[in-house]
């Protein structure tokens, strides 16, 4: 079992930024791949990005390539997700998720363990 935990959300400004940070324990030695994902009020959980726990492959969300950026550290074994130039569409709970093996996937269904999400609201 891996356990997530995320923080960093909170509540900002269109144009500000936000660090979410994913803090895995348990059987992490077991990751592939760390994915972020978010939900808005009525709509359905859309990738925003992942990245190789291993390697450098990423991949993101077309919506958010070029102000988000997903990073990770191994030693703590901690992901990273750095949001700029935040816009209202932007506001969601956002989560993190680990797929024990495989490769970058953008489904939700492919990765098996999930945080309890963090909430991030940008005012305009």
């Amino acid at each position: 079992q891996v356990q997530l935990v995320e923080s960093g959300g909170g509540l900002v400004q269109a144009g500000g930024s936000l660090r979410l940070s994913c803090v895995a324990s348990g059987r992490t030695f077991g990751m592939s791949v760390m994915g972020w994902f978010r939900q808005a009020p009525g709509k359905e959980r859309e990738f925003v990005a992942a990245l190789s726990w291993s390697g450098g492959s990423l991949s993101y969300a077309d919506s958010v390539k070029g102000r988000f950026t997903i990073s990770r550290d191994n030693a703590k074994n901690t992901g990273y997700l750095q949001m700029n130039s935040l816009k209202s569409e932007d506001t969601a709970v956002y989560y993190c998720a680990v797929r024990r093996s495989g490769l970058l996937s953008r489904y939700a269904d492919a990765y098996d363990y999930w945080g309890q999400g963090t909430q991030v609201t940008v005012s305009s």
